[in-house]
């Protein structure tokens, strides 16, 4: 275990400049972390994962579909959870041993609303420092709700409820995280955010997830979930991060 944590350590795989927006404004974008190939096969499995989904796994809510524990899609989905920037992401906000504790297909439907403001985890939680990330499946626009951030919030000591009682409106420093699809976005998880309203006609796709300290408490139980044909074709370090 401890091995491949100093491998991670070790790789310095995640560039500067993304180090520093990350520790300062408590989010990052990586670009083309998903190349155009790979990423038309993951668009085909989460269509095919949500058309054939049961209801079990499916999450319909107020203005986003969710569909949990994608962990048994392609092998697109392992490269997401072990790509090197992003688990050196992982190393530097969780500071000690980690693992995967959920990854899921969001889609944020057409005319929705924002969402509220929000933080992953509180600082009190045993699950604190928690790492998100989001794969943008499709482009994230200012006009299909791309997720919004406030910079800077992962510092602060409270989370939005408590200081700030218009949390589905538009917040006077919030700051929309677009980029192409196949871009990586990375942050932490006390930072405030949510998405934006989705204002155009169109579905927009990602595949969200978090890492949380080795000792925490995971959303999903990924060794229960895995199917036969996933676990065989898992590396060494696919398993380190699954904690199985």
């Amino acid at each position: 275990m401890n091995d491949w944590f100093e491998a991670i350590s070790a790789s310095g795989a995640l560039p500067a400049d993304a180090a520093e927006e990350l520790q300062h404004r408590g989010f990052t974008i990586i670009p083309a972390a998903v190349p155009p190939v790979p990423l038309e096969r993951l668009r085909h499995e989460y269509d095919a994962a949500i058309s054939s989904a049961s209801s079990a796994d499916l999450t319909i809510g107020s203005t986003t579909t969710r569909l949990g524990d994608f962990i048994n899609q392609g092998e697109e989905i392992d490269a997401l959870y072990t790509f090197p920037p992003l688990l050196d992401a992982c190393r530097r906000i969780i500071g000690r041993p980690f693992k995967l504790s959920s990854l899921h297909a969001r889609t944020l439907r057409p005319h929705s609303l924002n969402g509220k403001l929000h933080v992953d985890v509180r600082r009190d939680s045993a699950d604190w420092p928690l790492l998100g990330f989001i794969l943008m499946v499709d482009d994230f626009r200012p006009e299909n709700g791309a997720t919004r951030f406030v910079p800077g919030s992962h510092l602060w000591l409270h989370p939005p409820e408590a200081l700030y009682s218009e949390a589905r409106g538009d917040h006077p420093q919030q700051i929309q995280a677009c980029g192409p699809a196949g871009s990586l976005l990375i942050f932490h998880g006390s930072t405030w955010h949510d998405h934006a309203a989705n204002t155009s006609d169109e579905p927009r796709r990602s595949l969200q997830g978090a890492f949380i300290p080795r000792d925490g408490n995971a959303a999903s139980n990924f060794a229960a979930r895995l199917q036969p044909e996933t676990r065989a074709r898992l590396s060494a370090l696919s398993k380190y991060v699954l904690a199985i």
